[in-house]
């Protein structure tokens, strides 16, 4: 944003993006080595924790191709060039089911591994899809000129820190909204087998319809950093506010689907007139009612903070997460759940209520970006 045809900026924080990548990795395989005893610890069945830890030593060695992948898929990104790593996913879908099929089953002349030869593949498919995205970044014309790859093994200890400083607290706040909802299914097993099954299926449909507004949250970091870097006042305020009036009105429409065609909705997952699924689809139908409510909060807070972070502005963010998600939302799950006859509902309740206050808060501070300083000089 500040120097538009400035490659050199582009190319030292792609390099020290793929240093921090191969930097986590290292320490992240380590673990997923010992992961037998891990599960053991965890007080896991010990032929399950053998199992997973084969699967889990074939698999390990996708860790930086995986991360590999990300950065380059935002960097083409921010070229303005998305369409380029979805086509590198769809092509390395079919590779990993080729894989999948020839190495668990032993096609091709190839041994039958089974759950080590789902590993195998998995590690295949991504070392394949970030080798193929890194060959055309190198030679395509688009990108060829940004020389992203030069002096790759050159340090910039300064833009490494950077990139720490900024990315830690997004993948803090990324996982403290990802675990809330995944803690909230050991609350729905405390309750009943039938309302994790109920849980899962909601969430499943929520996740869905959340991916759109999490695709406008990442095009909404580029723009607004495009402008924040130009110093560009005016186009910080235009990117932001159009990206939520595209969020939470994509959202608005999936929550009215939920609202007035549920059972339409549910039929794509069970059979919502089978006699054997009452039970199931009458929990589920209660809690898609509260995933259509707390739909353009979602939305809202997730462009929201794709908006702060082109402001460069993570760390107060991601405070408000612990808070809302955590204390906020997961406390009011709890207490709905366990103290009161709403039960599964209750839960949801309490997510649609962390949700709620992470985005009142998060908007907030967009809107009082200049008066906290968010801004550019």
């Amino acid at each position: 944003g500040a120097r538009r045809h400035s490659v050199r900026e582009v190319r030292r924080t792609v390099r020290m993006a793929l240093w921090a990548a191969f930097l986590f990795s290292l320490p992240a395989m380590l673990i997923l080595w010992h992961s037998e005893a891990i599960l053991l610890a965890l007080g896991q069945d010990p032929e399950l924790s053998r199992s997973s830890a084969q699967f889990m030593r074939a698999v390990q060695w996708a860790m930086f191709p995986t991360l590999a992948i990300v950065v380059l898929r935002y960097f083409v990104a921010a070229l303005g060039r998305p369409g380029v790593a979805l086509a590198v996913t769809l092509v390395a879908i079919l590779v990993n089911l080729l894989g999948n099929w020839a190495l668990i089953y032993g096609h091709f002349g190839l041994p039958r591994l089974e759950l080590v030869g789902s590993g195998i593949a998995s590690t295949i498919t991504y070392t394949f899809g970030a080798l193929v995205l890194a060959a055309i970044i190198q030679f395509h014309g688009n990108f060829r000129r940004t020389y992203v790859f030069g002096h790759l093994f050159r340090p910039d200890w300064k833009r490494l820190g950077e990139i720490v400083r900024i990315g830690t607290p997004i993948a803090f706040t990324l996982a403290f909204e990802v675990t809330v909802f995944s803690a909230a299914v050991y609350l729905m097993g405390l309750i009943d087998r039938t309302s994790v099954a109920a849980h899962a299926i909601a969430l499943q449909i929520a996740a869905i319809t959340f991916m759109v507004p999490l695709g406008i949250s990442q095009a909404t970091t580029i723009r607004v950093g495009l402008a924040y870097g130009a110093r560009d006042h005016r186009g910080i305020a235009y990117a932001g506010q159009a990206s939520l009036i595209l969020g939470i009105g994509f959202m608005g429409l999936t929550a009215l689907v939920m609202w007035l065609f549920p059972d339409l909705v549910l039929s794509i997952y069970v059979d919502v007139h089978d006699a054997k699924n009452a039970a199931l689809v009458g929990f589920a139908l209660q809690f898609l009612v509260v995933a259509a409510a707390f739909q353009l909060f979602d939305g809202a807070q997730a462009v929201a903070a794709g908006v702060l972070r082109g402001l460069q502005d993570t760390r107060i963010p991601m405070i408000i997460a612990v808070c809302g998600y955590w204390i906020g939302g997961y406390g009011t799950a709890i207490y709905l759940g366990f103290w009161t006859p709403l039960a599964g509902v209750g839960v949801w309740i309490g997510l649609a209520v962390g949700l709620t206050i992470v985005a009142a808060l998060l908007l907030a501070r967009w809107r009082m970006r200049a008066r906290l300083g968010l801004l550019p000089a």
